[in-house]
């Protein structure tokens, strides 16, 4: 694609640096071997050498503790709010019932000033922390840039989470302003939290102020019942200050945002990231990357506790119009998602993969039912996707439509491994590894391996990569969580392999990777065969090495589903089709050793199969020891794997 942006960047680096690369393959070994040479160019090609200079890329490429652009200056609000325009409105906002409603960048930009300035009365300084427990509204976008533009820090949790939850976070974090919502509306229903702000307060000592955002009822602050000594301010209320905002001037690594862990294997962890570090990841992601473009309106459907927010709101640095969904994306019917997606002309949308397989198991023809004609690429994310999947969403979502499969995460906020315009899409696969990212597999005594199953790798020290972790002031956690396994490497945890082409797939979590006879097995492999057979609505596998040396590896399904199995399947029967499948699809080796057909399968709040907590579950692990409070859904399952494990125990010694 010759006008596509990273076409654009090459042509740029062969006129202004003499730079000329045959294709993506040869650009993405440059850039993961020269990350200096590609960061600075990066740097320059955005226009952030018209805003300041530095001393040096990079100081410093040890990991963890590597230094970039050292004596930059740079303020992650102040560049999202660079290239305001008349042309195109900053954000469209709709929920579940409204029409979409846009927000032009001059509204946006008047009421970051006047949350900004009402932080400040509040006595929010730079490194303070500010919390928002809201869903995806406009004005947690706006106070995520006010307190950006203040120097506060700022983090959220989304009000579906449970109040022990969302405790476990922001106790860590230590906020002294709370910016909450008095409720929201999912899947046709209101709920009122009111009440659950106020034990929010009353389990976060340093809480000085409430913001409080009039959702539900908007003309009612009286019934807000805070602790005393907490100041109540409605957000309706702010007075305007008529000026643009006032932007701190921060250094390049000062604290941004306080990102959150799943917390399924204990307290959850606050990854800490640098204004400067997610201003050029998020340029060069989004932009290099997924190829977003100031014309586009770009929709994600997600949560504010799900980092795929935070990358949704990077739109804004390219000038992008960003479209913000507060509601189920399965109301009211499965289609829900891409019903806004047609409602707002979006033109990138993202989703999860199990959502693509939910629209593609309902039997919904979009192509032929929705309007999705301004859609030129789906992002997918999350977990992997069958291939049947894939080739549905190319032929029946929007015909010929660039799908992008991305994977990265929290951690970095930002994408390891994505799509580029220059390389075809094969289904099952995604394209590339992320420009900049030094990514490889290696086997357990660090070899590079090519086509061939190992740990995911990075290299070369990225940007957006933690300053830290909140409360781990000698990096302990931090160390532990991606450095322990190879010092001085980046592990990220899960099983890929990367193939001569570049081509990526990932295969779930190395850590609950199956690992039969020495032979290691991507549970993905396995999802793919058995949620595409009728009847089967979920599923879960696991490899339990257990004490005297044995290998225990059970599969547990969800029965139903959108496509019926046959009436009144037994047990045995549904064992004995799924064995049939995997046999006949994967190997025998691949066979579980039990099939187990349960009432529901826990997940994170965002999504993800829970393999490795239910792995230490069946190991003998505590419940409390494997997910935190209110951190899952269906979270009585986690008892029944528990129970599940002791029954068994009791049987062997029996």
């Amino acid at each position: 694609m010759e006008e596509s942006n990273v076409a654009l960047f090459m042509d740029w680096l062969a006129r202004t640096r003499d730079l000329r690369f045959a294709g993506y393959a040869e650009l993405w070994r440059w850039s993961s071997a020269e990350p200096a040479a590609f960061w600075s160019a990066v740097w320059e090609y955005y226009g952030l050498d018209e805003v300041g200079g530095y001393d040096e890329v990079l100081a410093d490429a040890r990991m963890p503790g590597a230094r970039w652009f050292t004596g930059a200056r740079l303020n992650f609000a102040e560049r999202c709010l660079a290239r305001a325009t008349d042309a195109r409105p900053a954000l469209v906002a709709v929920d579940e019932g409204g029409e979409p409603v846009e927000w032009s960048w001059d509204r946006l930009r008047r009421e970051v000033a006047d949350v900004a300035a009402a932080l400040r009365r509040m006595g929010v300084r730079p490194g303070d922390t500010v919390a928002g427990y809201l869903t995806n509204l406009p004005q947690a976008v706006v106070a995520l840039l006010a307190s950006a533009a203040v120097g506060a820090v700022w983090t959220a949790c989304s009000p579906d989470f449970g109040t022990p939850s969302v405790l476990s976070r922001l106790r860590q974090a230590e906020p002294v302003v709370l910016v909450a919502a008095d409720g929201y509306r999912y899947g046709g229903k209101a709920h009122d939290k009111r009440a659950t702000v106020a034990e929010l307060v009353d389990g976060l000592p340093t809480v000085r102020h409430v913001l409080a955002v009039g959702h539900l009822f908007p003309s009612d602050t009286d019934s807000w019942s805070l602790r005393a000594g907490v100041g109540l301010t409605a957000w309706s209320a702010l007075p305007s200050t008529g000026r643009d905002p006032d932007f701190a001037d921060v250094s390049f690594d000062h604290p941004l945002w306080i990102l959150w862990s799943s917390g399924t294997t204990g307290i959850p962890k606050g990854i800490v990231q640098g204004h400067g570090g997610i201003v050029v990841e998020l340029l060069k992601a989004l932009g290099l990357g997924c190829d977003l473009r100031a014309e586009d309106r770009y929709l994600f459907v997600t949560s504010t506790s799900w980092m795929v927010w935070n990358f949704l709101v990077g739109g804004l640095l390219h000038g992008s119009t960003i479209v913000l969904y507060d509601g189920s994306p399965t109301f009211p019917d499965t289609a829900g998602a891409l019903r806004v997606a047609e409602r707002t002309g979006a033109t990138l949308v993202g989703v999860g993969a199990a959502y693509l397989a939910a629209v593609q198991r309902s039997g919904l023809d979009p192509a032929a039912e929705l309007g999705l004609g301004a859609v030129r690429s789906v992002l997918q994310t999350g977990s992997a996707m069958a291939e049947s999947t894939w080739r549905w969403a190319h032929e029946r979502l929007v015909p010929g439509v660039w799908l992008q499969s991305i994977c990265g995460g929290t951690d970095v906020c930002s994408v390891l491994a994505g799509g580029t315009p220059l390389l075809p899409v094969r289904a099952g696969r995604i394209q590339a590894p992320a420009l900049g990212v030094a990514l490889a597999a290696w086997d357990a005594s660090g070899r590079p391996l090519t086509g061939e199953q190992g740990e995911l790798v990075v290299t070369a020290p990225l940007p957006s990569m933690p300053l830290r972790f909140v409360g781990d002031p000698d990096d302990v956690r931090y160390r532990a969580s991606y450095f322990a396994t190879y010092p001085g490497v980046w592990r990220h945890g899960d099983w890929v392999t990367v193939a001569e082409d570049l081509s990526v797939v990932v295969s779930g979590r190395s850590d609950s990777t199956l690992n039969r006879m020495g032979v290691r097995m991507g549970s993905a492999d396995l999802y793919d065969v058995v949620e595409q057979l009728p009847g089967v609505a979920d599923s879960l596998v696991v490899g339990v090495e257990e004490d005297d040396g044995g290998y225990f590896m059970p599969l547990f399904v969800v029965s139903g589903g959108e496509g019926a199995g046959p009436s009144g399947e037994s047990d045995e029967d549904l064992r004995g089709r799924i064995t049939a499948a995997v046999r006949a699809r994967l190997s025998p080796r691949h066979v579980p050793d039990v099939i187990v057909r349960v009432p529901a399968l826990p997940r994170t709040l965002t999504g993800k199969k829970l393999e490795v907590p239910v792995k230490r579950l069946l190991q003998g692990a505590e419940v409390s020891e494997v997910a935190g409070p209110g951190a899952v859904t269906e979270a009585h399952m986690l008892d029944w794997f528990a129970h599940f494990h002791a029954e068994r125990r009791q049987r062997s010694a029996g």
